[in-house]
């Protein structure tokens, strides 16, 4: 048999998820990829409280390509976390292969500052 795309994304999400979890001082940075978007947030599970959140669609940018958008995402959330003084974090890529855009959003906030 074999299995959808979105089976497979979610099989490995829940597998990654019960090897991290996000703290006050050293919150998740969860990864959600769309068709025409990307959103990242921070959240910190022990309270189920989401600190800082960053979407493509909430930023004003000339830029035409997705991937270049992503990095964009990163940067920007890299320094909001920055101002909140977060400067470590874990990545959670959310079942999602480590390339493309959401590699784009990890090297944005790695350079924006952030440690995974």
């Amino acid at each position: 048999m074999s299995v959808q795309k979105s089976e497979r994304r979610l099989r490995i999400r829940r597998n990654i998820r019960t090897k991290i979890s996000g703290t006050a001082t050293k919150p998740r940075l969860s990864v959600f990829r769309s068709n025409k978007a990307i959103y990242a947030q921070l959240i910190d599970d022990l309270a189920g409280k989401t600190l800082v959140s960053v979407s493509s669609p909430s930023i004003e940018s000339e830029t035409s390509s997705k991937i270049e958008m992503s990095s964009l995402v990163g940067k920007t959330l890299a320094s909001k976390a920055q101002e909140l003084g977060i400067s470590e974090v874990v990545f959670d890529r959310s079942g999602y292969l480590y390339h493309g855009r959401v590699k784009s959003l990890a090297e944005g906030a790695r350079s924006g500052g952030l440690k995974f």
